[in-house]
């Protein structure tokens, strides 16, 4: 392999106390009692956001990292948490995600769990649905990536999880001025990846301050 693959954190928001979504996830409310317009606002600003509707929105950092998300991802790795609400084991399998018929992923994307069931295609992006632990999940990520990187999506138990494996290469967390308490915790404080990692910290004029690490 002439080019090392990364596994790469993109644009994950927590909170100024380190949560990535609060408590009591539903279907109703993916993030608990979190908020995501407030978590995410910062993106949703820039003229890159892929959900814009109106012309106009912010340059400069916030939207290039927002236009960045995609750039070299060829898989993605995400936590069952993420992927949908549901505990235990599959009761249906009319639940496809959160996104509709058309994902925002555009690649394969690896579904962690303990109750694994088949895979399935919305337009460009198929999920597939496994066991194994994060080294073994991860290298079927990168076969599945051609070449290019590998996101990890989240949420927050899944990337510690990788961290604590030391698999991760570079992350992206942006933290919004929000506090939520309580829920599914990244960190206490960002200085407990500083033994692994360099980190630049970025504050931005939108009020989130973009914390960028790369292994040392």
């Amino acid at each position: 392999m002439s080019q090392q693959q990364l596994l790469r954190v993109q644009n994950f928001n927590v909170s100024s106390d380190g949560f990535g979504a609060g408590e009591h996830q539903s279907l109703e409310r993916p993030f608990g009692h979190a908020d995501p317009g407030q978590m995410f606002a910062w993106a949703g600003a820039t003229a890159s956001w892929p959900n814009r509707t109106d012309p106009g929105g912010s340059r400069g950092l916030d939207d290039y990292l927002t236009r960045d998300f995609a750039h070299n991802i060829g898989a993605e790795i995400m936590g069952r948490n993420k992927f949908g609400p549901q505990r235990g084991p599959w009761q249906d399998y009319e639940w496809q995600g959160w996104w509709g018929d058309e994902p925002p992923f555009h690649t394969p994307v690896f579904v962690m769990t303990h109750h694994e069931r088949p895979s399935f295609t919305l337009s460009d992006t198929t999920f597939h649905f496994v066991g194994g632990d994060p080294a073994a999940v991860l290298a079927q990520a990168r076969e599945a990536a051609q070449g290019k990187d590998v996101r990890l999506g989240g949420g927050a138990t899944t990337i510690r999880e990788f961290l604590e494996a030391d698999l991760v290469d570079t992350l992206h967390v942006a933290v919004s001025p929000v506090k939520l308490g309580s829920g599914s915790r990244l960190w206490e404080s960002p200085e407990e990846l500083f033994d692994r990692f360099h980190c630049d910290v970025v504050p931005s004029p939108s009020g989130v301050t973009h914390h960028l690490f790369w292994r040392k």
